[in-house]
């Protein structure tokens, strides 16, 4: 087992023995309209409309107020960009020029910033229905080099599950790439503390709570080298893989001045076509692509909200799942996003995806939940995540339908998509309460915000 972070107060909220959650208003989960009961850690039993657990219970909490979802997942985010979001450089830009005008602003970045930025992202995630988020942490300015620590640190002290990347970038300006020369490191530096983070944190266990992954950045930031030596890395440890790929027209153009090829031939040539492999956007791509990707499994994460602001284009999340390649959601960076808001962004892939489709059959409300929970858990490798079923991780996101945009809603789990939820009233994760009443547990909110606003002001 890996070396654990020292565990704050979210990590230290009691798990009763076996808690029966009653009778929610609607669940997303076949024959448990009855309920769910937890028990250390999983989920024990489904219960029947009508009926009552089979075994005794210690504790009973009423659902009936409560639309019941698998805790939502996370597969992409970058939370070092709370600090940076609307910021008047970047704005109304897409990709290349918003990173060009960005990159030195986060070359400023420090642990103290770091640490405040992943608590509010995190804080964040969790209070929106999030049990599970994945963060692609790329830049490592002088003295930053514990980044990936910190956010384990962090992640402990909320008991939110994470799958943290070490992400990296060794081509800069200089060498015919898009960061500047100060935010890069060399691949030595990179896949030595690749190897350091998986001994430390990397818990390759069903009820895991930190996994880490590497992930170079993008095509444009990365040499081959890199690339190359990290999908062994990777494979010899037991990893996932994780980059951007296919997210705009530049990032094609890049890749075929400097490789001679499209970015997905380019991501087969260094060997990273396979199920152990998800990307971030994946929007430009063929459907014959599509189709390869479908063909090795490679995961997608689909980021519905960032695409919009950069124009970046429209993810093909129905083609893709056709072809049978796994695909997630994320909210991506606060820079690209301007939030960290997983249920928010359930109702951003809605709209996207019909407008994409043409269609308001083509993909439902319950299209958009599968993103989030099935979907996601399969492009991080976690079956055992993303669902309501016995055995299953005790990880649940409870929503209420008090507020007003919610009355007259007739179906309560598409209420959730279609009316524009913005938080849930609990969460669990692992079988402990995280989030009750709409607040995180440990938490001083106003506290956090003061930090984070303040830390903010270096990044003007």
């Amino acid at each position: 087992m890996p070396e654990q972070a020292d565990p704050g107060a979210g990590a230290n909220a009691p798990r009763p023995r076996r808690l029966w959650l009653k009778n929610p208003q609607a669940i997303l989960a076949d024959d448990a309209d009855g309920g769910v009961v937890v028990a250390d850690g999983r989920i024990a039993e489904l219960v029947p409309a009508g009926a009552s657990p089979k075994e005794p219970v210690d504790e009973t909490f009423d659902a009936s107020r409560h639309v019941v979802l698998p805790g939502l997942i996370n597969t992409h985010h970058h939370f070092y960009q709370t600090l940076t979001r609307a910021h008047p450089a970047a704005m109304d830009k897409e990709l290349f020029p918003w990173l060009q005008s960005l990159y030195p602003i986060w070359g400023r970045l420090d642990p103290d910033s770091l640490r405040i930025a992943a608590r509010l992202a995190l804080t964040e995630l969790l209070m929106s229905g999030c049990t599970t988020a994945a963060d692609h942490h790329y830049l490592f300015p002088q003295g930053l080099d514990d980044a990936i620590d910190i956010e384990v640190e962090e992640a402990a002290r909320l008991g939110i599950r994470v799958t943290l990347t070490r992400g990296s970038m060794d081509l800069s300006q200089k060498d015919g790439g898009l960061p500047p020369d100060h935010v890069v490191q060399d691949a030595d530096t990179i896949l030595a503390d690749s190897e350091r983070l998986i001994a430390r944190h990397h818990d390759r266990s069903e009820d895991a709570m930190v996994q880490i992954a590497l992930a170079p950045c993008s095509p444009f930031s990365v040499t081959k080298r890199l690339m190359r030596e990290t999908a062994v890395l990777a494979e010899t440890h037991d990893c996932r893989l994780h980059t951007h790929l296919g997210e705009t027209e530049d990032e094609n153009r890049f890749c075929e001045a400097t490789f001679g090829c499209r970015p997905l031939d380019y991501l087969e040539e260094v060997g990273w076509l396979g199920p152990r492999t998800w990307l971030a956007h994946g929007i430009h791509f063929t459907t014959e692509e599509c189709r390869k990707l479908g063909r090795h499994r490679v995961g997608v994460c689909h980021c519905p909200s960032s695409n919009a602001v950069l124009a970046s284009g429209f993810c093909k999340v129905r083609e893709l799942g056709e072809a049978g390649a796994p695909v997630g959601l994320g909210v991506d960076g606060s820079a690209s996003n301007d939030g960290s808001n997983m249920i928010a962004e359930l109702r951003s892939a809605l709209m996207v995806q019909r407008l994409n489709l043409g269609s308001a059959a083509a993909f439902t409300a319950r299209d958009a939940i599968a993103l989030a929970t099935t979907g996601s858990a399969a492009c991080l490798g976690r079956p055992e995540l993303g669902r309501i079923a016995v055995g299953a991780q005790a990880d649940l996101a409870l929503f209420t339908l008090d507020d007003l945009r919610f009355s007259g809603a007739h179906d309560p789990i598409a209420a959730l998509v279609l009316c524009g939820a913005q938080g849930a009233d609990r969460v669990m994760v692992a079988g402990r309460w995280r989030v009750e009443n709409g607040l995180p547990l440990g938490v001083d909110l106003g506290a956090l915000r003061h930090a984070h606003s303040q830390a903010a002001t270096r990044f003007a």
